[in-house]
C-alpha cells in the first residue's frame, strides 16, 4: 500500500538557542563545511503545552493536517504551492536517525545546530509507509527535551537506540515486500554558486524500514536489490539543500515572473529519484513541503573552476542534467518514444560569475533612514544553456549481432512525425523560440547508415516547419562534421610543393555558435558595464538585464563525440560573450591555446567523458584536439581502447544496465500503458502559448528584485561566523584554477589567462610534412 504522511500542528518557536555538543558517530563528509551534529544536552529545557501536544501526536502517529492533493500539471514540472508558509531561510542539512523496534525518529538540523525539526516513521507495517511530520521548529534545548521524553516513552521498545548521522533522504523504494529508505551517508562539495553549495553524493545506505522484515520470496527480493544497486549512486549524482539544481540559473532567479505553466518548483524531468520521492506518498504532497528531509538528485556532471584575471576571480561552472525520460543504454535507447522524449537527452548549462559578493545580490544602498533598505541584484552572474538529444524519429539499432556498428533501422514511418512534434513543442514550452537544430551526422557513406537517418530528420523538420509562423520556424543546420574533418583536396602543385587545404571544422562551428548566441541571447543578471557605452559605436549600450529565449539543439548519431566537440565550441564562444558582459575582456573573441580556453577545454572533456560513460560505458573517443587536428601522441591507442570498451559494454553489459535503470526510475517495460498517447493535430501540432516569449524582460526584472529581497539569504549554509576554517579546507580557495595548470607558479598571477601561448593571430594550426606545409 502507498505511504501516508501526517503533520503536527505546533507553531514554530521564535526563540532559538544553540545546543551544546556531545560525542556522536558522524557520517563521512568530505565537504569540510559541516560540524559534528549536536546530541541532546544533559540540561532538559521545559516544553510548552503546545509542544507537549505536538509530542503526543508524534508519539501516537496522529496528525491533524491533511496532505495536498497531487498536482495535475504535466509530470515534467511541479507548480509552486499556493501556501506561503515555506520558510526559505529554514534549511536543514544534517540529520540524526534514532531507531527502535517500532519507530524511526529523524532529527533534521540546520548548519549552526540552532533549529531542529523531527519526523517519525512507523516500523510495524510492511505494506504501508507511515510518516508523521511535526511542523514545530525547536531550539537545541527544546529538541533535547523532546528526545529525553521520547527516550523515556519508548523504553519498552528499546528507547531511541544509537544515533546515526546522515545528510539527507534520497527516497523510498519497495521490491517484493517492505519499504527501504535510501539515505545519503557521504557527500563532498563540488561547486559554490551564489553562496549555495552543490554536493556530490559519495555514498548511500539502504535501510529497511520494517523491523521484522518478512520476505516471502527472498531470492527474488535479493535479485531485485542487486539490480537496483547496479545504478551506482556514488557516481555522478548531485544535490543541493538551498539551490534548485534541476532548473537553470535564469529560471531560478526569475521563477515568480514566469507564466504559471512554467513556474515549477523543481523540474522533475531531471530529478532521477523522482519515483522514489513521490511513489511512496499516494497523496503526492508537494516536494517543497518535504524539502527539509527529501532531496531531488540530478544525474549528469557538475564541475567548477576559477579564472584568475589580474587579481579578479571568475567562477566557471558547468552543469549537465540528464533527463530521466527515455533513459538507458546506447543501443537499447535510441530515437524518440511516443511521448516525444528522446534518448540521451542532456541539458548543459555554463555559468560564469564574478565573486565580488558571494550571494546573488548587492547590499542595500545607504540612503535616508525613512526609505526602506532594499537589496540590489548582483550584475555579476551569467548563464548560457544548450541541449543535446537523439534524433526525434523512430529508429533503432539491434545489438544482437557481433558487429561493432549495427545497421540503423527506421522502425516506424510516421508521415506526420507525431512524436517529433511533441518533442519540439516541449522544447518550445521549456525554452521558448527560436530553436536552432545543429545536425552533425554523415551525409554520404558507401553503405547508407547515418545518411538515411539524416534524410528522414531533414524531411521531419521541413514538414513541421511549414505549419509554424514565419518568425517562429526552427533554424535547421545540417553539416557532415566527420567528412569535413577527414576531407582534403589538392589545390595546386608547383615548384615541387603541394598545397593542401582541409575544412576549418572549429572555425565553421564558431560561426554557427555566434549565429545561435545572437539569436537566443544568454542570461545576464544586470546591465553591461558602463565602460562599453564609451566604446560602442555600431550598437546601443544595454542598460537592462539580458535573457536567453530559445535553445540550440545539437546531435550526432550517438550525441557523444561530435556533439561534445560542437558544444565545447559553443561554450567557448559563449564564454567570450559572458566575460565581455562582465567587463573582464574588451572583446568576446577568445584565442585558443590560452589558459582560459585550455581550462574550459578540460572541463568539457570531463563533461563529455562523464556523459559518454553513462550512456555507452566508455569515455569519449574523439576529443576537441582531434577536430583541431592536433592529436596527442597516444590518441590513436587510446581511441582503440575506448572503442573496445564501448563494444564490450554494448554487447555484454547493456541489457543488465538497462534493467537496473528501469528499476531505479520505476519503469516497467512490460506494463501496458494506461492510455495510448492521443494523436495531435497534423497541422497545428504546437500550442500557440508555447511560441510566446518564454522570459519577458519586465516580468523577469521584477522577479529578480523579488528574489534577492525575499529568497536571497546565502548565509544559511555558507556563512559560518563561529567556526574556524583554514583556507586549505575552504572549497572556494582550493578549487581548480588557471594558476594550477601544469607549469604555473605564483608569479603567473600577473599573467593574463587570455593570451595565447602559440600562434597568437589565429587558432588554425599548420601541419608539416618534411619541408612541405599544409595550410588549414
Amino acid at each position: 500500500m502507498p505511504a501516508s504522511v501526517h503533520s503536527g500542528s505546533s507553531p514554530a518557536i521564535s526563540r532559538l538557542e544553540i545546543p551544546s555538543s556531545r560525542d556522536a558517530p558522524v557520517a563521512s563528509d568530505s565537504s569540510e563545511t559541516i560540524t559534528p551534529v549536536s546530541q541532546h544536552s544533559p540540561y532538559v529545557a521545559p516544553l510548552d503545552n503546545v509542544q507537549i501536544a505536538s509530542l503526543s501526536k508524534l508519539d501516537e502517529g496522529i496528525g491533524s493536517a491533511a496532505i495536498e492533493t497531487a498536482s495535475t500539471r504535466p509530470p515534467s514540472s511541479r507548480i509552486l504551492p499556493t501556501h506561503s508558509d515555506i520558510d526559505s531561510s529554514l534549511v536543514f542539512n544534517k540529520f540524526i536517525l534514532y531507531e527502535n523496534r517500532l519507530r524511526f525518529f529523524i532529527v533534521a538540523s540546520n548548519t549552526s545546530d540552532s533549529r531542529h525539526r523531527i519526523i517519525k516513521i512507523d516500523r510495524t507495517s510492511q505494506d504501508e509507509l507511515e510518516v508523521v511530520e511535526d511542523e514545530a521548529v525547536y531550539s537545541g534545548k527544546q529538541m533535547s527535551a523532546m528526545l529525553k521524553m521520547l527516550e523515556d516513552g519508548n523504553k519498552g521498545c528499546g528507547g531511541l537506540g544509537k544515533a546515526k548521522v546522515f545528510f539527507g533522504i534520497a527516497g523510498f523504494v519497495k521490491f517484493t515486500a517492505g519499504w527501504y529508505m535510501i539515505v545519503i551517508s557521504k557527500r563532498s562539495v563540488v561547486a559554490l554558486l551564489g553562496g549555495h553549495y552543490i554536493y556530490h553524493c559519495e555514498n548511500t545506505d539502504i535501510v529497511p524500514v520494517c523491523f521484522n522484515h518478512k520476505i516471502d520470496r527472498p531470492a527474488e527480493e535479493q535479485r531485485l536489490m542487486n539490480i537496483f544497486k547496479q545504478v551506482d549512486m556514488s557516481k555522478n549524482f548531485y544535490f543541493s539543500y538551498t539551490y534548485d539544481l534541476t532548473s537553470t540559473l535564469q529560471h531560478n532567479l526569475t521563477r515568480t515572473g514566469l507564466p504559471p505553466a512554467r513556474r515549477w518548483i523543481y523540474n522533475d524531468r531531471f530529478a532521477w529519484n523522482h519515483h522514489m520521492l513521490t511513489t511512496p506518498f499516494h497523496d503526492g504532497k508537494s516536494l517543497a513541503a518535504k524539502s527539509h528531509w527529501l532531496l531531488p538528485l540530478i544525474h549528469g556532471h557538475v564541475d567548477q573552476a576559477k579564472l584568475t584575471v589580474l587579481g579578479r576571480v571568475i567562477f566557471i561552472t558547468l552543469i549537465a542534467r540528464r533527463s530521466r525520460h527515455h533513459a538507458g543504454a546506447r543501443y537499447l535507447k535510441r530515437g524518440v518514444n511516443d511521448e516525444g522524449n528522446v534518448a540521451n537527452e542532456v541539458e548543459t548549462e555554463q555559468i560564469v560569475s564574478e565573486t565580488l559578493t558571494t550571494p546573488f545580490y548587492y547590499p542595500a544602498a545607504r540612503r535616508s533612514e525613512s526609505e526602506p533598505q532594499r537589496r540590489r541584484p548582483s550584475p555579476n552572474f551569467t548563464s548560457y544553456v544548450q541541449y543535446r538529444g537523439s534524433i526525434p524519429v523512430y529508429w533503432a539499432q539491434e545489438p544482437n549481432s557481433m558487429s561493432p556498428r549495427p545497421p540503423i533501422e527506421i522502425s516506424v514511418m510516421d508521415p506526420f512525425y507525431t512524436p517529433a512534434a511533441r518533442h519540439f513543442d516541449n522544447l518550445f514550452a521549456r525554452y521558448g523560440a527560436p530553436i536552432m537544430i545543429l545536425n552533425l551526422i554523415k551525409k554520404r557513406e558507401p553503405v547508407p547508415r547515418e545518411s538515411k537517418l539524416g534524410q528522414e530528420y531533414t524531411q521531419c523538420v521541413e514538414y513541421l516547419n511549414q505549419f509554424l509562423p514565419q518568425g517562429k520556424r526552427m533554424i535547421y543546420r545540417a553539416w557532415d562534421m566527420s567528412r569535413a574533418y577527414k576531407e582534403q583536396g589538392i589545390i595546386s602543385r608547383a615548384f615541387g610543393r603541394i598545397l593542401i587545404i582541409t575544412q576549418d571544422v572549429i572555425g565553421y562551428l564558431e560561426d554557427i555558435a555566434e549565429e545561435s548566441i545572437q539569436m537566443t541571447g544568454f542570461f545576464h543578471s544586470g546591465s553591461e558595464p558602463y565602460s562599453h557605452a564609451l566604446q560602442i559605436e555600431e550598437r546601443t549600450w544595454r542598460a537592462t538585464m539580458s535573457l536567453q529565449n530559445g535553445i540550440c539543439r545539437t546531435n550526432c548519431v550517438d550525441c557523444l563525440d561530435r556533439t561534445n566537440a560542437a558544444q565545447f565550441v559553443f561554450g567557448k564562444r559563449a564564454l567570450g560573450h559572458q566575460l565581455y558582459a562582465l567587463g573582464v575582456v574588451d572583446s568576446p573573441n577568445l584565442a585558443f591555446d590560452s589558459d582560459a580556453v585550455n581550462m574550459l577545454t578540460e572541463m568539457y572533456h570531463d563533461h563529455g567523458d562523464s556523459l559518454a560513460l553513462q550512456y555507452t560505458g566508455s569515455a569519449l573517443v574523439n576529443r576537441v584536439e582531434t577536430y583541431r587536428r592536433m592529436p596527442h601522441w597516444d590518441s590513436h591507442s587510446r581511441d582503440i581502447i575506448e572503442n573496445l570498451r564501448r563494444f564490450y559494454a554494448n554487447s555484454l553489459l547493456d541489457a543488465d544496465k538497462q534493467t537496473a535503470i528501469n528499476l531505479f526510475l520505476g519503469i516497467n517495460p512490460e506494463r501496458t500503458p494506461l492510455r495510448s498517447p492521443q494523436r495531435g493535430n497534423y497541422q497545428k501540432w504546437f500550442k500557440p502559448e508555447h511560441l510566446e516569449c518564454a522570459y519577458v524582460l519586465e516580468d523577469c526584472e521584477r522577479a529578480v528584485e523579488q528574489f534577492v529581497n525575499t529568497r536571497g539569504d546565502f548565509w544559511i549554509e555558507y556563512y559560518r561566523p563561529l567556526l574556524f576554517t583554514s583556507l586549505g579546507k575552504h572549497f572556494a580557495f582550493s578549487m581548480n584554477s588557471t594558476l594550477k595548470l601544469p607549469g604555473k607558479t605564483a608569479g603567473d598571477i600577473n599573467h593574463s589567462p587570455f593570451l595565447p601561448h602559440h600562434n597568437p593571430s589565429s587558432h588554425h594550426h599548420p601541419r608539416y610534412f618534411g619541408n612541405q606545409i599544409v595550410h588549414l
